[in-house]
């Protein structure tokens, strides 16, 4: 290996991606719906889930998938997870604005149909579904020879809240506490660079895990093999997200001392600058990272930044919150999600993010 690993060197470039994202925006016209009509479209900034009207209430929309953690799952025949993967990627984006996800639907790509895999994808589904109390209210399944080579899935999320119960961002202030939540693993972004990381150590996924895999709250076999701990799924937020704004909308009748949430997914530290064009974030505490991470950095000799940059790191989700109630709030989180802990805070130093390690710093998405 001539050098340090990296995503963009594995085949995704998360700058040119966002450039083309960029594009593709400003491509596109502003709704015909008109505001006060049902389907208008509400301003958001960040980006990770879209507002439209709908009465008193406002509906939300989000649409991801699985990406390439799907050439492990059919490299060893096993969708047990993917459907998790899937889900968890839409609702946890629905949960950032504000919203509870209530519904989605599921595109399947395949070259050949497989009822072994649709089966397989189904089931995996259908716990999804459970996990974020969601109804699965409809899905296509396409054959497309020659233009998939294997499996694709994805899928859109549907989630509503009260008018005046977005978050937005617009009242984060400096000295707000931000509150992580743990990821459960990789989760289902930088799938690229692992893959490649396994490549150039002439691993098989079927291989035993070549380190000790074992962390906080979850499940593997005796002795795991590497797509065993590659596939862990996505964790899906709902419930302790769900319960918090739920919880606070019946006690103050308000949802606001929750000022931000972001996703940590491609991007990894980085989401976090997409929910104020101002402030700044600074992580004094970081949360404890599966072992996974320590591994890959080391079999692909990638930089600190590099690893913070493509990987969650053991942090799926921050909430930004009110300094006064923060620590009421991560009780309250806790009973959901026992490692939840505050991770740092916002400040007004610049619109970047730091970290205690010096050398991952973000100064845009």
């Amino acid at each position: 290996m001539s050098g340090p690993m990296d995503y963009a060197s594995s085949g995704v470039d998360i700058d040119l991606e966002g450039a083309a994202v960029a594009s593709l925006i400003g491509s596109l016209q502003r709704s015909t719906r008109k505001a006060g009509t049902p389907g208008a479209p509400v301003d958001l900034p960040g980006g990770f889930g879209g507002l439209i009207e709908f009465g008193n209430h406002l509906l939300a929309m989000a649409t991801d998938g699985v990406g390439s953690k799907l050439q492990i799952a059919t490299e060893v025949k096993n969708w047990d997870s993917v459907g998790i993967d899937c889900m968890a990627m839409n609702v946890n984006d629905l949960l950032c604005v504000g919203a509870e996800p209530i519904a989605f639907v599921d595109y399947i790509a395949v070259p050949k149909p497989d009822p072994e895999v649709h089966a397989a994808v189904g089931a995996s589904l259908a716990k999804a579904c459970e996990l974020a109390n969601v109804t699965l209210a409809g899905g296509e399944t396409a054959s497309l020879p020659g233009i998939v080579t294997e499996l694709d899935l994805s899928g859109t999320a549907l989630g509503f809240l009260d008018k005046d119960s977005a978050i937005t961002g617009e009242h984060l202030k400096v000295g707000d506490a931000l509150i992580g939540l743990p990821s459960s693993g990789i989760h289902s972004n930088g799938f690229s660079l692992v893959r490649n990381i396994i490549n150039h150590k002439g691993l098989a996924y079927t291989d035993a895990c070549p380190f000790d895999a074992r962390f906080q709250n979850r499940e593997l076999p005796d002795n795991p093999t590497l797509a065993d701990v590659l596939l862990i799924p996505t964790k899906i937020y709902c419930e302790p997200v769900v319960q918090l704004l739920h919880h606070l909308k019946e006690t103050v009748n308000s949802v606001h001392s929750v000022h931000g949430i972001a996703h940590i997914t491609g991007g990894g530290l980085s989401n976090l600058l997409r929910l104020h064009d101002r402030f700044g974030w600074h992580i004094d505490a970081p949360m404890q990272m599966p072992p996974e991470f320590s591994w890959l950095q080391q079999a692909g000799n990638v930089t600190d930044l590099e690893m913070h940059r493509t990987f969650n790191m053991g942090l799926g989700m921050v909430l930004a919150v009110e300094k006064e109630q923060a620590e009421s709030l991560l009780q309250f989180l806790k009973s959901f999600e026992p490692s939840a802990s505050i991770i740092g805070h916002v400040h007004d130093n610049g619109h970047k993010v730091t970290h205690s390690n010096p050398d991952v710093f973000f100064e845009h998405y």
